[in-house]
């Protein structure tokens, strides 16, 4: 892993070397969340516009030279990564945006974004020869280890709130994982899954805890730019809960900026529902205050975001903003996406719902890229609920034709 220069501290700015600690700055306990730091001229060297216009690998692993594994690393055999970019137009007509794109990242192999991350954190596993995996989660982020891990043949224990939807149970207990449901809130699995590692030695997909995760989530900014042929957007759409996603988003455009790749950062706009939003509080009043959360979107449902230190500083330092979404406002954005042929959980759609709904203080020419972060399989009872439910005629034509005069 000669690309990583070593670690430091979000905090207090300690520095360490990648085999000095493994999670997190000793200074601060859990909260001492680390930031990987890069060789950029070495990797300048390995990675470049031209060796990956040639590179036949459409996956993650396709940066690898931008990623904390060792080179040698075997990798998981599911593809995960390179998800479609759509141009959105009709969409973007209705909201007077003549620009406007949907990378759907519910294609992933487990249908969300976090298999970007399981991937990394299961090399990282094996990297240090560890037997067993463990993570806390809402839904996504434990099925997408229990789906990566399974592809290589490692243990895992996953907590989850008994609230979780039961089709991400259902990924879970299909993939093999050993499921503990929680009495409690995703807080407190998280809290118990973090002691559990610490007391019985498994490796931690905790996020933000794990600094390697939001490396693994930043391949989503990389492959923005490389599919709108490196032109960096103007904003960036994406929900947030824990705030790994938008903290990793933040490093991938600026490890290519660091790279020459771009030429500049885009807005990130982190949106979170109303009923789960203490960034969105803590990015006006400048002041951070944890809150219970109660949203439909359950893979934004957290009340104490684990990694918000760089989802703040994700938005600040590139001068984007934080938006409140209703749950209405969230099903409102399904059934949009839908209209355009992406399905997406509740959570996956908040991006889109915050778009909306400051859609008109964007310039018509600005470059959008809404993130669209899981796929609504995931939660089928908030999709039911976000339409009507379909009308029962008698097999006969009388019905049809009554029906027909009705509403067709």
């Amino acid at each position: 892993m000669d690309n990583v220069v070593g670690l430091k501290c979000v905090l207090c700015g300690e520095e360490y070397g990648a085999d000095e600690v493994l999670y997190v700055c000793p200074k601060h306990g859990y909260e001492g969340i680390l930031d990987v730091q890069y060789d950029y001229e070495l990797i300048g060297k390995r990675l470049t516009k031209e060796g990956l216009a040639q590179n036949p690998d459409y996956s993650i692993w396709r940066y690898k030279p931008l990623l904390p594994v060792d080179a040698e690393s075997p990798i998981p055999p599911l593809q995960v990564g390179w998800t479609p970019l759509y141009r959105a137009q009709r969409l973007g007509e209705k909201l007077s945006l003549s620009n406007l794109y949907l990378k759907d990242d519910g294609r992933n192999p487990t249908a969300s974004l976090k298999d970007r991350a399981s991937a990394i954190g299961v090399v990282k596993a094996q990297e240090l020869g560890k037997r067993i995996i463990t993570c806390a989660s809402t839904g996504n982020a434990a099925s997408s280890l229990a789906g990566l891990a399974a592809s290589v043949g490692l243990r895992n224990v996953i907590f989850v709130p008994e609230s979780a939807p039961r089709a991400k149970v259902a990924q879970l207990l299909i993939f093999g994982a050993q499921v503990i449901m929680v009495k409690g809130t995703y807080d407190e699995a998280f809290d118990l899954c973090l002691e559990a590692s610490d007391e019985f030695g498994w490796y931690s997909r905790n996020t933000a805890y794990n600094p390697y995760l939001s490396e693994g989530k930043k391949t989503a900014a990389l492959e923005v730019c490389e599919q709108l042929s490196w032109q960096a957007p103007d904003r960036v759409f994406v929900s947030v809960g824990d705030g790994c996603i938008i903290g990793g988003l933040h490093k991938g455009f600026k490890d290519l900026l660091a790279l020459g790749f771009i030429e500049r950062l885009p807005k990130l706009v982190g949106v979170q529902a109303e009923g789960a939003a203490p960034l969105v509080r803590a990015w006006k009043t400048g002041a951070f205050q944890p809150m219970v959360p109660c949203t439909i979107a359950d893979s934004i449902s957290v009340g104490v975001p684990r990694d918000r230190v760089k989802a703040l500083r994700a938005v600040r330092e590139s001068g984007g903003q934080y938006v409140a979404v209703s749950d209405e406002e969230i099903l409102e954005a399904m059934r949009q996406l839908g209209r355009e042929a992406i399905f997406a959980e509740p959570a996956g759609a908040a991006g889109f719902a915050g778009l909306v709904k400051v859609a008109d203080e964007i310039d018509p020419q600005e470059l959008i890229v809404v993130l669209v972060t899981g796929n609504g399989l995931k939660d089928v009872e908030s999709a039911i609920k976000a339409t009507k439910e379909p009308p029962k005629i008698e097999p006969t034509m009388k019905d049809l034709r009554r029906l027909r005069e009705e509403r067709l």
